[in-house]
């Protein structure tokens, strides 16, 4: 079977878009492939900052013959469906078609289709073009003279070449032909830009490879990574360090080389007074370069880096190490100024009294000069929440509320609370934003801060996804829930909730997060009284508002537990528009499965369904059902056993759900199984005479109340 090669070559793309450019390109061409009625074995794609590259194997050299009958109206029917035929059909008169005829239906139109198969080449031709230039980019530009006429080629940086072969691998493989822009497909390609930038031929895609290789290209991005990887690790360790190792950077720098050159840099010892973070953020953001530490010396970094160049110099790279050197130099110098201002006073102390009153602060500490100033320069958290300072209070009294619920000192709380936003006005934070809440806890811990309180300042954001860790520290975690459900009452409060796919202020994440702190920290907390607590401090918001946020909350809760595996109909069999208690909602969803995993379970679940079911249809009907059950119109023992058993089981699940104890809950209503199956295997229901049938429909909604105690076994599946 022949196999295709496709390279688009250009400038360079940039780290960010290629992996999912080469993607969108396997995409576009294998789906268009397919629905030109072509197959293929096996498709890769491989991209470097120069180029995108397509390995399609196992490609059919042509499409199928297509043979098919399109049937039409009636020979009698009016014109207007029979030329609604005709076109649907691509024939020109009825003469074209052929009249069947049915016994049943008489004379009709039918069309017979036939079209010759295509070879793949054409097809190729075809697509390849209509797919660049319709291709995805986030940006794209044009070029060249040809930019200024209508309808130009745009691509994210200059297209310089396209190659493209089709073939067996026991043939020479042909140049599929198709030109866009004055670019002609063919068989060349070029090396690297400075080691090797001559024209290279190729036949297919082996020979592509080991071709580019010798031209100093490494195509396998995977490749480069594992190269820049171990050699950085090597490297490292030849000088008795480790290599701080960065996923995220590892996919950028192999984005930015296409032969990759690991080289060591080093600067001054004196910066490594600067918090590691900052260093290693400093020469990540400018440079892109890793960081390392000494051998077994835990965080402490040392002042070597490794950087990734993109050229084999004749120095060995001494000149390239000594000038990415000067910018760190440069760069940290600036990291070490921000880093030492912000442990002084501000120049607008004396202006700022009027806050640290307001938020009992100690103007005497750093960081407290900076809530201070953040609260008197009125930054803005949202033009209708007010500012930070409003929104920071806010945070402090609901984490004093919420600080007995979860074992915290209600006084380090409101400390941590008030803190907790103070960086904001750091000079290191505002160069790094991704530094706030870490910068508060090394600032807090200089100034004395209690241990508790300086982790909540960086916890309080905390877990900002589902990979993240959730605080643990009781302090940590008041702050976390008031910082999150402030923010959640105040937007609910402002009707700025989250639309389809919209969510520019990560209220689902907010959410999400308040739902990981309360079941896996096992914390029990009524959301509706913290939402109207909450939403006091808010004009409008009522228990409308309240209603529709804690449905919000149960849908974060049904994708939560829906990614730790549990069953989508447990949970809604549990969760009512009421439950306001997320880990006491966990709690029975994994009481109720493991239930319903032994033999009672599934036996009663299949008898209350029943039970369900005939009230259902002969609610349905109006037939009469008594509204409690009266022991004296009973003729079975069956009955008079049902009754006992649900008396018992729906005393003792109130009990042990009054208790939380949902697993003796369920061991109640198992009980239940033997009496259910027994009263349907000897008693009908329906009995001749009325007030033994209503007797008996109100039995069976006994059974329906007992278990709902539970869940509503009506949406459980099985």
């Amino acid at each position: 079977m022949p196999d295709l090669l496709l390279e688009l070559r250009s400038e360079e793309i940039p780290a960010r878009m290629q992996r999912k450019a080469a993607g969108d390109l396997r995409k576009m061409l294998t789906d268009g492939l397919v629905e030109a009625g072509l197959t293929y074995e096996a498709a890769r794609e491989y991209w470097t900052p120069r180029r995108l590259t397509l390995d399609i194997r196992g490609l059919t050299a042509r499409s199928k013959d297509i043979r098919e009958e399109i049937k039409g109206p009636s020979t009698t029917a009016p014109e207007q469906a029979v030329q609604g035929f005709l076109r649907k059909a691509g024939l020109s008169s009825v003469a074209e078609a052929h009249v069947h005829s049915d016994p049943k239906k008489g004379d009709f139109y039918v069309a017979h289709i036939s079209k010759p198969g295509r070879a793949t080449e054409e097809i190729i031709a075809e697509l390849v073009p209509g797919i660049i230039r319709n291709f995805p980019w986030p940006k794209s530009m044009r070029w060249g003279p040809a930019s200024a006429k209508p309808g130009s080629l745009r691509w994210v940086r200059p297209l310089q070449s396209i190659l493209c072969t089709f073939g067996p691998e026991t043939e020479e493989p042909v140049v599929v032909d198709f030109e866009i822009d004055g670019i002609h497909s063919g068989n060349a390609t070029f090396g690297h830009r400075f080691l090797a930038p001559g024209e290279i031929t190729v036949r297919r895609f082996d020979d592509y490879v080991s071709k580019l290789e010798a031209a100093k290209v490494v195509l396998d991005a995977d490749r480069r990574k594992e190269i820049i990887l171990a050699d950085a690790r090597n490297l490292a360790f030849a000088n008795g360090l480790d290599l701080v190792e960065d996923e995220g950077l590892l996919e950028e720098v192999s984005g930015l080389v296409e032969w990759p050159v690991v080289l060591m840099g080093e600067f001054e010892q004196d910066f490594l007074a600067i918090p590691a973070e900052v260093i290693r953020l400093t020469i990540r953001a400018n440079q892109k370069c890793f960081v390392t530490r000494p051998q077994g010396e835990g965080e402490a970094l040392s002042n070597r880096f490794i950087l990734t160049a993109n050229i084999e110099a004749r120095d060995g790279g001494k000149e390239i190490a000594h000038g990415n050197g000067k910018v760190v130099r440069a760069r940290l110098s600036d990291a070490l100024y921000f880093w030492t201002t912000d442990q002084g006073d501000l120049p607008d102390l004396g202006q700022l009294d009027a806050s640290a009153k307001k938020f009992g602060l100690d103007l005497k500490k750093p960081l407290d000069q900076r809530m201070a100033r953040l609260d008197h320069l009125g930054v803005t958290f949202h033009a209708k929440l007010g500012t930070q300072g409003e929104r920071v209070e806010r945070i402090r009294r609901l984490a004093e509320e919420l600080a007995p619920t979860v074992g915290a000192d209600p006084a380090l709380a409101a400390r941590a609370a008030v803190l907790a936003k103070a960086d904001l006005q750091t000079e290191v934070v505002g160069e790094f934003p991704e530094l706030q809440g870490a910068m508060g806890r090394k600032y807090a811990l200089l100034q004395g801060e209690h241990p508790s309180v300086a982790a909540a300042i960086e916890e309080h954001y905390k877990p900002q996804g589902p990979s993240d860790y959730v605080p643990s520290d009781p302090v940590s975690v008041a702050v976390a829930l008031a910082d999150k459900l402030d923010t959640l009452v105040g937007f609910w409060a402002i009707d700025e909730k989250p639309t389809g796919s919209k969510d520019p202020y990560a209220l689902r994440r907010a959410a999400l997060g308040v739902v990981r702190i309360l079941v896996e920290d096992r914390i029990q907390l009524r959301l509706s009284s913290i939402f109207a607590s909450a939403g006091a401090r808010y004009e409008g918001s009522g228990a409308d508002q309240i209603r529709d946020l804690l449905a919000f909350f149960h849908d974060r809760l049904k994708v939560y537990l829906r990614d730790q595996g549990a069953r989508h109909d447990l949970i809604d069999a549990v969760i009512t528009p009421q439950s306001d208690d997320l880990l006491q909602i966990v709690r029975r969803v994994e009481a109720l499965g493991s239930f319903l995993d032994t033999e009672d379970g599934k036996n009663l679940l299949a008898g209350t369904k029943r039970a369900a079911n005939i009230l259902a249809a002969e609610e349905k009907k109006k037939t009469a059902v008594a509204e409690t059950v009266e022991p004296a119109l009973f003729k079975e023992n069956a009955e008079k056993s049902l009754f006992a058993a649900v008396n018992q089981a729906e005393k003792q699940a109130g009990e042990a759900i009054q208790n939380e104890d949902f697993s003796a809950a369920m061991l109640a209503l198992s009980a239940l199984r033997e009496p259910v199956d027994s009263f349907f295997e000897g008693v009908l229901v329906n009995d001749e005479d009325l007030a033994v049938r209503a007797n008996r429909l109100a039995l069976l909604n006994r059974i329906r109340a007992a278990t709902s105690q539970v869940a509503d076994f009506a949406k459980i599946a099985g």
